[in-house]
């Protein structure tokens, strides 16, 4: 688990959400190759992924690595045609659906997102990183009440998810004005993927903001 978090504070301080969705796969897949659904228990402000492993041949492994190594690289139509041929093969892993709707969403295609995302969560309805897709793609609609339906399923699917705390951070910050919630989740996505500086200072300013407002409150009464 630790080691898993590792990457995926690396993948976050790059700011690239498209990663720590690879980077946790790859970890999974290196481990003990991909897991099948039914078994299964950004630094910028704005933007912004079990139970017993059946044994998966190394070929899955390799194509499944390859897919990853092909959308970090930034080549999303060799992703994509890697990962429908894993799935072709092995049709029972969301995350491979999960990660080709990451690719669509890059590429603006939010019905392609919608659909690969709907798959993903046939498979697995608490899969986590499907949960933080499906809040991104809410509130990039503008339904903002539903993302945070999403995200809030993300994180009691599973409470570690830090990528979904920071989207319920920015969702409560920009988009809902409740300047409690954000923090609280900013601090848990701190809490979950290590010293981030430009959250610090979101951070800092949240409390600074709650401050001012407890004080002019104080004043009033």
């Amino acid at each position: 688990m630790w080691l898993q978090r590792f990457i995926e504070q690396r993948c976050m301080r790059a700011g690239t959400a498209m990663l720590v969705v690879a980077c946790s796969v790859v970890l999974s897949a290196c481990a003990s190759g991909p897991k099948p659904a039914k078994q299964a228990g950004q630094a910028q402000r704005g933007t912004n992924e079990s139970g017993i492993v059946r044994e998966v041949p190394p070929k899955a492994q390799t194509l499944y690595e390859q897919a990853v190594s092909a959308m970090a690289a930034g080549n999303a139509l060799d992703a994509e045609l890697r990962f429908k041929e894993f799935l072709l093969q092995y049709p029972d892993y969301p995350g491979a659906h999960v990660n080709i709707a990451i690719i669509y969403a890059r590429q603006g295609n939010d019905k392609a997102v919608e659909n690969s995302l709907t798959d993903a969560l046939i498979l697995d309805p608490q899969h986590p990183a499907a949960l933080n897709q499906l809040g991104m793609l809410l509130r990039r609609q503008g339904r903002f009440m539903d993302a945070e339906a999403a995200y809030m399923k993300a994180v009691t699917a599973d409470p570690e998810y830090a990528l979904a705390h920071y989207n319920l951070g920015v969702l409560n910050e920009l988009y809902l004005q409740r300047l409690d919630l954000a923090l609280q989740h900013f601090e848990r996505y701190q809490e979950l993927g290590g010293d981030d500086e430009q959250v610090t200072k979101w951070i800092a300013d949240l409390k600074r903001r709650l401050g001012n407002a407890q004080r002019t409150a104080n004043v009033t009464e």
